[in-house]
C-alpha cells in the first residue's frame, strides 16, 4: 500500500479553527473524490497550531502512480487548488507503508 503523509501550515491570516473547519468539511469532500483513493485520514495540532505544523493528512493509494495519476485529474487538480489557497507551507512525504500491529 503506498502512503503519502502531507505536512501543513496554514496561512498566518487564517486562525486555527477556521482552517481546520474548512479542512474537515470543504477540502475532505474533495478528497473523497479523488480517483482510486482508498483511505484519507486528517490530524490535527493539539497545541491549535502554536508550533510548526498545524495539520498531517494521510492518503494511501494502491500504488504510487495511483496518487499520481489521482493528482494529475480534474479532482486533484482541485484538491491541490483548495490546499495551496489554505496553506503557507505544505511537504509532501511519500512512503510504502508496513503496517506490524
Amino acid at each position: 500500500m503506498f502512503k503519502a503523509m502531507i505536512i501543513l501550515k496554514r496561512r498566518d491570516d487564517l486562525e486555527f479553527e477556521a482552517f481546520k473547519s474548512h479542512w474537515l468539511s470543504h477540502h475532505a469532500a474533495l478528497v473523497r473524490q479523488l480517483p482510486n483513493i482508498r483511505k484519507a485520514v486528517f490530524n490535527f495540532s493539539e497545541d491549535q497550531g502554536a508550533g510548526d505544523v498545524d495539520a498531517v493528512s494521510e492518503l494511501w493509494f494502491d500504488s504510487e502512480q495511483d496518487f499520481l495519476d489521482a493528482y494529475a485529474s480534474e479532482t486533484g487538480r482541485k484538491v491541490t487548488e483548495d490546499a495551496l489557497a489554505r496553506v503557507s507551507r505544505r511537504e509532501r512525504v511519500m512512503l510504502s507503508e508496513h503496517v506490524i500491529l
